[in-house]
């Protein structure tokens, strides 16, 4: 396919995702022509893979509370600007069944693939171009018609525009094409990045502190998971997942995005239930063990497991010192530990950090370089477990969008 003559689109879009393609799409249907670019042949894997294959892209309650950012008031503005409500609409337009899960979750009822396909429509609608797979090898500002633009190397030759949208996504789950390309050319201009990180992450710890743990790979149940002191701390309820390596599942996924090196986490496996009443109680009536009493109100294999580390928790609860039946409901009740590290980006569904809000506009995705916009995952905007980070790319590609077209 041969390139188009230099100054043939008005803007170009790096990057094939959800911010990407859904920026794309309103650009060009608001008048502008609009070249998108990505490095590998099929689109929007992050969307393809997510939810189990029915992709959570949005969710009903979506607050600027529910982002982490060293600026949390940036996604105001986008947000505000492009609702979940807006993007289920286009969704009815486009005849999309959906269905609501857990806290507000939104879920195709047939497949990822459906929100897909109404990205490219809503790109063909509009006339974008796109090149897959199109490689950018470098990135230049230069001087076009008198005004300020750009010049990109590409697989496919030269291109000049004087608009430059870059929507490349984070470094999580590099087997789909993650890369730091985003990052890179934030440096280039001058730009700060915030440190990044892989969030939404299962947390590991050190294989001989986790082996006994360990025989609990699988076991799930409901929590109440904490991080952080005063101001940064951070408290979900949610379930957690034993696995061979550490812990995993919803409540682990949310607590990663505020976790940090070094720092302990509290669970409270038994947030329902008074464990230090229920085993006092349980003491004046029972001759069971104080394992098999636990049962009722933990797994059986949790409790088994518990109980082994000392025996005075092997004994009758009749039997028990008063101080034995306190240490073990305060143990289960506010478990202390700290985590070695995470599963990294390969396991990470999105990425913490990334291009310093500051340095761009909230109202348009400008960078304080003219004509270079940045959307999506690649801004220091995190969202938590449950569609937030697809209404981030929503939202910020339409503020982006519009901005472009005015």
């Amino acid at each position: 396919m041969a390139a188009d003559p230099p100054l043939a689109y008005d803007v170009v879009v790096i990057g094939a995702g959800a911010a990407g393609l859904f920026c794309a799409g309103v650009a060009g249907q608001r008048g502008l022509k609009v070249l998108v670019l990505d490095h590998s042949e099929r689109v929007a894997e992050k969307i393809r893979i997510s939810g189990g294959g029915r992709c959570n892209f949005t969710n009903r309650d979506v607050t600027p509370t529910n982002f982490i950012s060293e600026n949390p008031h940036f996604c105001r503005s986008a947000l505000s600007r492009y609702t979940p409500s807006d993007f289920l609409q286009l969704l009815q337009r486009h005849g999309i069944a959906v269905h609501e899960k857990h806290k507000g979750q939104m879920f195709c009822d047939n497949s990822a693939e459906d929100i897909i396909q109404m990205l490219l429509k809503e790109c063909d609608a509009g006339g974008v171009t796109r090149w897959q797979p199109c490689r950018v090898k470098g990135l230049r500002s230069t001087q076009l018609q008198g005004q300020g633009g750009y010049a990109i190397e590409s697989d496919r030759g030269e291109i000049l525009t004087h608009r430059v949208v870059v929507a490349t996504g984070g470094l999580s789950i590099p087997k789909i094409g993650a890369s730091d390309f985003g990052y890179r050319v934030a440096q280039q201009f001058g730009l700060r990045l915030v440190p990044t990180a892989p969030a939404l992450v299962p947390l590991t710890f050190d294989g001989a502190a986790w082996e006994h743990y360990a025989q609990l790979a699988g076991l799930s149940l409901p929590v109440l998971i904490e991080t952080g002191v005063k101001k940064a701390r951070a408290t979900f309820a949610e379930d957690l997942l034993f696995t061979h390596r550490g812990l995993s599942g919803p409540a682990v996924l949310q607590i990663s995005s505020y976790w940090r090196e070094q720092q302990p986490i509290r669970l409270n496996l038994a947030p329902q239930s008074d464990l230090a009443a229920f085993l006092a109680q349980a003491k004046s009536r029972s001759r069971k063990l104080m394992a098999n009493e636990l049962a009722s109100q933990l797994p059986a294999r949790l409790v088994d497991a518990w109980v082994q580390q000392d025996a005075a928790w092997q004994r009758p609860v009749d039997q028990a010192t008063d101080r034995a039946l306190a240490t073990l409901a305060a143990a289960l009740s506010d478990w202390q530990l700290t985590p070695t590290g995470t599963e990294g980006y390969k396991k990470a569904e999105v990425t913490r950090g990334g291009v310093d809000t500051r340095e761009l506009s909230s109202q348009t995705m400008e960078s304080r370089q003219p004509g270079l916009y940045f959307i999506g995952e690649v801004v220091d905007v995190t969202g938590w477990l449950g569609g937030y980070n697809f209404q981030w790319a929503w939202a910020s590609g339409y503020a982006c969008a519009h901005a472009l077209s005015k």
